[in-house]
C-alpha cells in the first residue's frame, strides 16, 4: 500500500525554499526589486502559498534573517554566549564573528534591507527588534552580569548600557561605512568599554582572596 505524502514533510520544504530564495534574491537584486513573486518562482511555489505564511515581503525576509542567525550560532558551536570565564576574551570571541557575519554577503544584504524597511515600517521595525535583536542584546546581558559577580565588572554597572556601548559603535561604523570593520577595532572596543565601566574583563586571579595580610 502506498503511503500518502506527508503534507507537513511538503510543506517545511516549500517553507525552506521560500526562505532561502528571499535570502538569495535579496543580495542579487536589492530590497526594493525583491518582489513576492520572484520570490515564489526562485522557490518553485505560487504566491497564495507565501500569502498564506506571509503578509509581505518585509516578513518573508525577517524569518529568512532569524532562521539564518539561528544556523549562524549553530555553525559557532555555541549554545549561547561562550563564558570561558574570561569576559573580554568571550566579548571579543562574539564581536569578531559578528564582524565576519556582517562582511558575509549573506548576511549583510538582507540585515541592511530589513535595517531600512524597519525605518519606514513600525511594525516590522518592532518584530525586528522583539524578535532578532533583543534575543541577541539578551546573552550580552546575561555575560556581562556573570562577568560583574566573578568581579570583572564593576557591581553596580548599567548592563544594557554597556551593551548599547559595545554594540552602538559597531553597528555604527557598519551601517555608514565610516571605517573599515576589523577584529582589531572590535578588540580596542571592548577593551575601551569594560576599562571605561571599571572592569578588568580578566579572571580573578584565585590567590585573591581580598586578604591584606593586616595592613590598613
Amino acid at each position: 500500500m502506498t503511503k500518502p505524502p506527508d503534507s507537513s514533510r511538503r510543506s517545511e520544504h516549500s517553507r525552506r525554499a521560500i526562505l532561502d530564495s528571499a535570502l538569495a534574491l535579496v543580495g542579487e537584486v536589492g530590497y526594493n526589486k525583491l518582489t513576492i513573486e520572484a520570490i515564489a518562482a526562485r522557490a518553485g511555489v505560487g504566491k497564495q502559498t507565501i500569502y498564506r505564511w506571509w503578509p509581505s515581503k518585509a516578513a518573508v525576509l525577517l524569518d529568512a534573517s532569524l532562521a539564518l542567525s539561528g544556523e549562524a550560532w549553530t555553525d559557532s558551536g555555541w549554545a549561547g554566549f561562550p563564558d570561558t570565564g574570561d569576559l573580554a576574551a568571550d566579548l571579543k570571541s562574539v564581536l569578531r564573528a559578528t564582524v565576519d557575519e556582517f562582511a558575509d554577503p549573506r548576511y549583510e544584504a538582507p540585515t541592511r534591507a530589513l535595517t531600512a524597511a524597519g525605518a519606514t515600517d513600525p511594525d516590522l521595525a518592532a518584530r525586528f527588534t522583539e524578535q532578532l535583536l533583543e534575543p541577541q542584546l539578551a546573552l550580552y546581558e546575561a555575560r556581562l552580569r556573570a562577568g560583574a559577580e566573578a568581579g570583572q565588572l564593576a557591581a553596580d554597572a548599567d548592563v544594557r548600557l554597556v551593551t548599547e556601548m559595545l554594540v552602538g559603535p559597531l553597528t555604527y561604523r557598519w551601517l555608514m561605512r565610516t571605517a573599515p570593520l576589523t577584529h582589531a577595532f572590535t578588540d580596542a572596543l571592548v577593551d575601551s568599554v569594560l576599562g571605561g565601566v571599571g572592569g578588568t574583563g580578566a579572571p580573578r586571579d584565585p590567590r585573591d582572596t581580598g586578604d591584606t595580610g593586616g595592613v590598613a
